[in-house]
């Protein structure tokens, strides 16, 4: 009987620790157990970065092009975003002295260097999809 209380205990004590982890997002909220994800986020983790970063991979754009290109960005978001990813050192802003000005964005060795990440992202999301929480992987078949 005893033993069965001392199960039952851990086990809440367990299930409170996965509640609070999932009540944080998985994540410690000192950063101290993923400071390196953390300090990854800080840099792309702004909504449309990863978007932004991608386009830029098929080589540098203007501003107008590259807003087409993400049509789904507001002006200002992407603005916004640019201007993150400049001060980071993922992308490059040229400036142009012509009339008007043109201004041209491409990315850095630090922005090219995240390609084999953003590789496997895309391959993640071919496999697993915009499935929810019970989720399959999906097959060639799909």
């Amino acid at each position: 009987m005893e033993e069965r209380l001392e199960k039952q205990e851990r086990i809440e004590k367990q299930e409170g620790i996965e509640e609070q982890e999932l009540e944080e997002g998985g994540w410690s909220q000192d950063e101290s157990h993923h400071p390196h994800i953390c300090s990854v986020l800080e840099i792309l983790g702004a909504k449309w970065s990863i978007l932004v970063i991608a386009e830029l991979y098929k080589g540098p754009r203007r501003f107008q092009q590259l807003q087409r290109d993400v049509a789904v960005v507001r002006t200002q978001s992407l603005t916004n975003v640019l201007r993150h990813l400049e001060s980071t050192g993922i992308v490059h802003r040229e400036v142009y002295p012509s009339v008007p000005v043109t201004v041209e964005y491409s990315l850095t060795d630090k922005g090219r260097d995240f390609q084999a990440a953003l590789r496997e992202m895309e391959n993640w999301a071919i496999r697993w999809g915009s499935g929810g929480q019970g989720a399959q992987p999906r097959t060639a078949g799909d």
